[in-house]
């Protein structure tokens, strides 16, 4: 086994480039599937979230074989929210197949999940993939990946990367974009050329192993997941873990498991240079280093960039609570985040202080991040009142000054909705760094604060008629660029308890766009429409039409309603303000207001209006 080579692999890429397609290519081709065997598609993308998202949220492994050589691969997220998945892998593997859309080019995530690679000293391999492309620009493409691989400062080995060319989804890689394949053959001797054998007498050293990736199983417990660096590792041996605070404590490793295919296998030994799963160790951590007692060097600890934006995970306490979730509590809230944080190193929980309500502060590195996690606490029967996504300012240590976190942001539109996008974005601080046009569709790249973002998605779906493209990621920290005007429109705000009536709806029709529809239990202080005006307006959506001596509440036409807007999770935290939540329950979202009678609002905006004088 020590002479069996052993090579691991990344798939890194923006968003929609292929990546996930790509690894079942790679999967199909190494043989990781019977003949007959019924497979879906992105089959990496295991997760409820991921298959309904079409995203990938995790990084994942599994292992192929091609040629008598063992290649694990890592299939790894693309969104910049989940980018804290990509850093900590990127220690374990030889190479990345950096994948690059042969019309988009590079996009801003690219750049990020490269920078990180070649900090490591990895040589990429590019892939142009979707060369099927009507308004594919493969050769100009390149071009644009070499430009950015000199921003990023690579050295000149690094600068000699393979350049290759393929349709992910038929299976099909090749040379040149003259040249024909049927397969992923050329791929696949790209990355034995490029990675050599691993240092055989690396297995003869002390056992050195890190944490990269956590996983849980319900009978054997916390697993650890990671590469072996030096060393074997066997089945029963005592092993020193040494923690990122640098305090060691001595395990035993239970069982060793190594991937074959989709699956880990149970092995008794393995051998440097593999990326195994092992058992056994109690609170094993990300980051941790497996070594020999009689030889203990840590390694380097994995850094995490710090997250940059916060909610609040608060307690329900809204008169529907406890009605359809099994977990209420503040301290079932804190187990499940507590769970969240072993194997989720790209976020942080900080306990609300001088807070009315019982909750916490969580931090993560966006509104997906955030979501993600809400999503799976709701599924999971929680209940959780959430507060308005707020951006994390940083101080700058030598002059004292508010710094806050910044985006790029590339926007593609039809021409004819490019200048209320730019309008927008300028009203919102943004700074205009580049401008295409095609004639047909405008492509326009901003430096924009964050915060500016949180609501605009919705709006920019609305202004482009849903034939926009927006891509944002991560962009540094810059000063304070100042206020920045919030949502526009006021809320209807049921002044009563029970169920909406079709015709107090159809009144309130005049006056907005409804969040309900007939017979929903509502509450007082629950939200149930949009103002036409920047005011809040207090409404009875229960009112019911009354009979008279002449005529019976059945002799007008029925009301007729406009479907009211069913809010997404992430719109409706997008959307609500400083004094609102949203209301998550396993069944229902609700959006409220967090003081719910208007004595209770009134007093709070006159305490905030006075705190601002």
């Amino acid at each position: 086994m020590t002479d069996k080579k052993i090579i691991n692999i990344a798939v890194i890429a923006h968003v929609d480039a292929g990546k996930s397609t790509l690894v079942d290519a790679l999967l199909q081709q190494g043989g990781a599937f019977r003949e007959n065997q019924e497979v879906k598609a992105q089959v990496m993308d295991s997760n409820d979230q991921e298959r309904e998202r079409g995203i990938t949220i995790y990084s994942k492994n599994c292992a192929i074989e091609y040629k008598g050589i063992k290649i694990n691969i890592v299939d790894t997220p693309g969104h910049a929210d989940f980018s804290s998945e990509v850093e900590r892998i990127m220690k374990t593997v030889d190479t990345v197949i950096l994948l690059v859309d042969s019309s988009e080019g590079p996009m801003p995530q690219t750049r990020f999940v490269l920078h990180k690679a070649l900090e490591l000293g990895l040589r990429p391999i590019l892939m142009i993939n979707k060369i099927d492309k009507k308004d594919q620009r493969a050769e100009e493409v390149v071009d644009e990946v070499l430009e950015l691989f000199m921003e990023l400062d690579a050295t000149n080995e690094q600068m000699e990367f393979p350049t290759l060319y393929g349709i992910a989804k038929n299976g099909i890689a090749q040379f040149t974009m003259q040249t024909s394949s049927t397969d992923l053959s050329p791929l696949f001797e790209t990355i034995i050329t490029q990675v050599g054998s691993y240092p055989i007498e690396l297995a003869e050293q002390p056992t050195r192993m890190q944490v990269s990736t956590l996983a849980y199983d319900s009978f054997i417990g916390r697993l650890g997941i990671g590469r072996i660096f030096e060393g074997t590792l066997k089945e029963g041996q005592t092993v020193t873990i040494v923690g990122n605070d640098g305090v060691n404590k001595t395990g035993r490793i239970s069982k060793i498991m190594v991937y074959q295919g989709l699956n880990r296998v149970s092995v008794t030994e393995a051998f440097a240079g593999d990326i195994v799963t092992i058992a056994g160790i109690e609170g094993i951590s990300i980051g941790d280093t497996i070594c020999d007692p009689q030889n203990v060097r840590p390694m380097e600890a994995i850094t995490i960039e710090e997250p940059t934006m916060s909610m609040n995970f608060l307690v329900n306490t809204s008169p529907f609570a406890g009605k359809t979730g099994k977990f209420v509590t503040s301290r079932n809230i804190r187990e499940r985040l507590e769970r969240e944080l072993e194997v989720n190193v790209g976020l942080k929980v900080e306990p609300l202080e001088n807070s009315q309500v019982e909750g916490f502060k969580v931090l993560g590195r966006g509104e997906l991040h955030l979501s993600v996690l809400i999503e799976s606490m709701r599924r999971e029967g929680f209940e959780l009142g959430i507060s308005k996504p707020e951006v994390i300012f940083h101080k700058d240590p030598v002059t004292g000054n508010t710094l806050e976190p910044m985006e790029k942001v590339i926007i593609n539109v039809p021409t004819e909705y490019a200048g209320t996008i730019i309008n927008k974005l300028n009203q919102r601080k943004g700074l205009m760094l580049d401008m295409d046009s095609d004639g047909v569709r405008d492509k326009v790249t901003y430096n924009i604060p964050m915060r500016a973002l949180i609501g605009f998605r919705s709006e920019f779906t609305n202004d482009t008629h849903g034939e926009g493209i927006m891509v944002r990621s991560s962009n540094g920290f810059e000063p304070y660029k100042g206020d920045i005007e919030s949502r526009a429109n006021g809320v209807m705000i049921s002044m009563a308890n029970g169920k909406t009536l079709a015709y107090a709806l159809g009144n309130l029709e005049e006056r907005g766009i409804l969040f309900v529809g007939p017979q929903t239990e509502v509450y007082e202080g629950m939200i149930v429409g949009q103002h036409s005006r920047d005011n809040d307006l207090d409404v009875n959506p229960t009112t019911g039409k009354k009979l008279t001596n002449t005529r019976s509440s059945g002799t007008d036409d029925a009301v007729k309603l406009t479907p009211y807007k069913n809010m997404t999770l992430e719109e409706a935290l997008e959307y609500i303000e400083w004094d609102e939540l949203v209301e998550v329950t396993p069944i229902d979202l609700r959006l409220r207001k967090k003081w719910l009678t208007q004595n209770e609002r009134k007093q709070h905006r006159n305490d905030k209006r006075k705190a601002t004088e």
